[in-house]
């Protein structure tokens, strides 16, 4: 048992010292030794992750089925009223943190991090399903009475008390997996912010795919998995745009780098607080950040890390071929997918 802990410990630090080279190579603009470290370190943390893929993807299409327009409708005004929550979802490496920093810098909002109290809610009613006594989720969702709504809704905001420390009418919670219960949020939740942060789907994922993260987002070390995982996540926030329409608001990466001003106004509208310049000054926020981008919200909007994915794009062949028309649509969302 030893030897076997050791075996995994020693193809980690051989996993990180990979996407190490993989960094340097990068910084010293020899792509193909990069990519050939980035693939090595990838292909040895898969190996040491227990990613369950099918229940991603089935999970997307199942919540698409469920959270229609008539089954959001047949709930509407349960839930706890509570506006207090700011959702900020999508994936990894999609510019959340920049989001966070700017909301962060306003009077009325707290920045917390990365809350884990809604994916531990979401998984203990997945356990129903596992313990036999539901036949699936959506049949486990359906049952929840005003009364369940309710007290679910207020566990998340008793949950997550202890991480607002500064007595602000808002707070932020920037998992981005939450994508997955967006309309477990409308139903527990109905008066919460939901922010949807998008960033063009080579970049996204080529950034994460590259990105050892220290836990979660096992569906990173393969690029044609999280090419999946993608298209699965804009198919679902697409449905769920479709039965709740304005529920989401969107903020795609690109179009804040390029018009920062008018879209840190929409931004601030849809979340119905006034606009306040200091947002616009968000570097210089002095919040701790704990997520792989917290230099780059150090400094003001730079546009070099948009394109960046280019550089290796002869090498991302199995990425591209998994998106497909989630790429060549964005921003918009692929014909096949509404």
């Amino acid at each position: 048992m030893a030897a076997a802990q050791d075996h995994v410990e020693d193809e980690e630090q051989a996993s990180q010292l990979h996407f190490a080279f993989g960094k340097a190579y990068e910084d010293a603009g020899d792509i193909s030794s990069s990519f050939t470290h980035y693939a090595q370190g990838n292909a040895l943390r898969r190996k040491g992750v227990e990613y369950e893929e099918a229940r991603i993807l089935d999970g997307a299409k199942e919540h698409a089925a469920l959270f229609t327009a008539p089954f959001l409708a047949s709930r509407a005004g349960q839930g706890c009223a509570s506006e207090d929550a700011i959702f900020i979802v999508g994936l990894p490496r999609a510019g959340s943190t920049l989001v966070e920093q700017i909301l962060s810098s306003h009077s009325q909002i707290e920045g917390t991090m990365e809350l884990p109290d809604l994916m531990m809610i979401g998984d203990r009613l997945h356990s129903r399903v596992e313990e036999g006594e539901f036949a699936s989720f959506p049949d486990v969702v359906r049952s929840l009475s005003p009364g369940d709504l309710l007290r679910l809704g207020q566990e998340y905001l008793d949950r997550t008390h202890v991480h607002r420390k500064e007595g602000k009418p808002r707070f932020i919670d920037k998992m981005p997996n939450n994508w997955m219960y967006a309309g477990l949020i409308r139903l527990i939740l109905p008066n919460a912010t939901i922010i949807d942060a998008r960033r063009h789907p080579m970049g996204c994922c080529f950034s994460g795919w590259k990105q050892f993260f220290a836990r979660g987002q096992l569906f990173t070390y393969d690029l044609a998995e999280i090419g999946r995982y993608y298209r699965a996540y804009v198919a679902q926030m697409a449905a769920f745009d479709h039965a709740a329409p304005g529920a989401v608001h969107r903020v795609i990466y690109e179009q804040m780098v390029a018009d920062t001003e008018n879209e840190v106004r929409r931004l601030l509208d849809h979340v119905g607080v006034p606009f306040e310049e200091e947002c616009l000054a968000f570097y210089r926020n002095r919040r701790a950040v704990r997520t792989a981008s917290s230099e780059q919200v150090r400094q003001p909007i730079f546009t070099d890390g948009v394109d960046h994915w280019r550089q290796f794009e002869p090498y991302l062949g199995p990425l591209r071929d998994a998106l497909d028309t989630v790429e060549t649509a964005y921003p918009a969302v692929p014909a096949d997918l509404v």
